[in-house]
């Protein structure tokens, strides 16, 4: 603690964080690579600090007061999904000059996006450290949806309710017939309506996060293979089919 007036830097912390940036090379673009990286670590902070609380409000009924932290979360999405226009602006000519210090760092090795796609509901996969594996031993968002779906009355596979939860969700007729009962009737329903509209955001933004990402990638490298070791653009390109919340799209066919 100390005595001195609070001020914009003291508070911010800026000296730590504009000091936070240390590129390994003398290349211009590396700075913006470094930038881009962590301002989507940061916004990631932000989006587990927002569904961490929307989850236990889901589990404690209160489904109105979690739409808020779940709007948060779609809008931050979107702009982190904006961040790859930035990064587009470096050619594949400046990307080279500096590629070789990222050794074999790559944003498969992120924590925090893995603890992300756990919370939602995407399990079963690889990657990730310590934060995802707590989470990983917690139901997910969608659990915890499917939760409140059964406590507002509604028939519910005993499976989906009571599964191994760092195992992946298996879509299930069960689990959308009962989430098309809502839409058929929203007025009725209008609480898990809106929960599961809010849902859909997320998982529309994801989608589209992962869409532009692909671009990206593919805009700058190509076709060779990722610094970690992934197969690069073809890693990407099988991610696009992901969704969290899988029965909320399914059951638009029915409905």
């Amino acid at each position: 603690m100390t005595d001195a007036p609070m001020t914009y830097g003291r508070y911010l912390s800026l000296d730590r964080l504009l000091t936070a940036q240390q590129p390994l090379s003398e290349r211009h673009d590396e700075l913006l690579f470094i930038i881009v990286h962590q301002t989507k670590e940061l916004w990631l902070k932000q989006i587990i600090a927002e569904l961490l609380p929307a989850k236990a409000l889901i589990r404690a009924g209160q489904l109105t007061e979690a739409y808020k932290n779940l709007a948060r979360v779609s809008r931050i999405q979107a702009v982190m999904t904006l961040s790859w226009d930035v990064l587009a602006t470096m050619t594949p000519a400046d990307y080279t000059r500096f590629r070789g210090v990222l050794g074999g760092s790559s944003g498969f090795q992120s924590d925090q996006f893995r603890s992300v796609e756990v919370l939602l509901g995407l399990r079963g996969g690889s990657g990730g450290g310590e934060l995802t594996a707590r989470f990983e031993r917690e139901p997910s968002l969608w659990d915890d949806a499917n939760a409140a779906l059964a406590a507002a009355g509604f028939d519910m596979p005993h499976e989906t309710l009571t599964r191994d939860w760092p195992q992946p969700h298996t879509p299930s007729d069960g689990v959308e017939a009962a989430w098309a009962a809502v839409y058929a009737d929203p007025d009725r329903w209008w609480a898990l309506y809106q929960l599961a509209e809010k849902l859909v955001d997320i998982d529309d933004a994801l989608a589209t996060w992962r869409h532009k990402h692909v671009l990206t990638v593919s805009r700058i490298i190509g076709g060779k293979r990722g610094t970690g070791g992934t197969p690069g653009v073809g890693y990407l390109e099988g991610t696009l089919t992901k969704r969290a919340f899988p029965e909320l799209w399914s059951l638009r066919t029915r409905l």
